[in-house]
């Protein structure tokens, strides 16, 4: 794990994926805006049909600060976020953010998740620690998403406690060492991807807590389809590292077993002697 004093972020950039978000697309910007003056936007656009990359495209001709992404189709989050890292990498960028376009991520909190990314690689605005809140969501999303969670956790051994939540900061170095062009995450899953890939390179993983808020404005993205290949995808990821856990383990009694040989004692009374504190 990290341990040395963190370069200080002064550059950053905003990522905002948008399909169909021509309701949400102007406040969600002017927020940002509001609320890290000196930050840039990004509107990663899938080529929505209502006119969306239209009214980013003004927003950015207004302001000097706003960019746009046009992409070909919809293509996912993932592969949305994915862009926009590479936009801003390219760019060099210290740090990239991860919102949602249509306001259930607070823009004014960005200052606080901004300020935890001092002392942190990765920082997650989480909804399920203690001071975080979800408002207006019915009781069957608040079921979904606290077991989705619980899923995270228990099959993959993390100590994140809201892996699943899109509201984030990445320190471009984070996002270099986490060889994120190997992702292949669509969907709501990306995030729990990310999220693993990061503890996996002994980075530093914070949560801060936030306030989301269900939005008022145009349809929410998820479908069964999203929640399969959440599903899906970290029991396979799960399964893996039980995997790896057991073969670490029977390699670790092999070398044991190895070493009490050539030490002319029993495999048996090496282990109890290992065990002894």
């Amino acid at each position: 794990m990290t341990t040395s004093p963190r370069p200080v972020i002064r550059r950053v950039c905003v990522c905002v994926p948008t399909y169909d978000e021509a309701g949400n697309v102007e406040m969600i910007v002017r927020r940002i805006r509001a609320a890290v003056p000196q930050a840039d936007v990004l509107v990663l656009d899938d080529a929505s049909p209502d006119g969306t990359g239209e009214i980013a495209d003004r927003l950015a001709a207004e302001d000097g600060r706003v960019h746009v992404l046009h992409r070909p189709g919809k293509q996912g989050l993932g592969p949305a976020y994915l862009a926009g890292f590479a936009w801003a990498l390219e760019r060099d960028h210290d740090a990239v953010v991860q919102i949602d376009a249509d306001g259930s991520h607070q823009p004014e909190q960005l200052p606080d998740l901004l300020a935890a990314a001092a002392d942190a690689d990765v920082v997650v605005g989480s909804r399920y620690v203690p001071g975080g809140t979800v408002h207006n969501w019915p009781a069957h999303r608040r079921a979904l998403s606290v077991g989705a969670n619980t899923y995270a956790r228990l099959l993959l051994g993390i100590p994140v406690h809201d892996a699943t939540a899109g509201f984030r900061v990445y320190r471009a170095s984070a996002l270099r060492a986490m060889d994120t062009a190997a992702v292949a995450s669509q969907g709501y899953c990306f995030q729990v991807d990310l999220t693993l890939r990061a503890l996996d390179e002994g980075l530093r993983v914070v949560e801060v807590p936030v306030a989301f808020v269900e939005r008022e404005v145009g349809t929410s993205k998820m479908d069964d389809a999203i929640v399969r290949e959440a599903a899906l995808r970290v029991g396979v990821w799960g399964a893996r590292r039980r995997w790896r856990q057991v073969r670490g383990h029977l390699a670790r009694g092999t070398g044991a077993r190895e070493r009490a040989g050539a030490a002319g004692r029993s495999p048996r009374w090496h282990h109890l002697e290992e065990d002894v504190p």
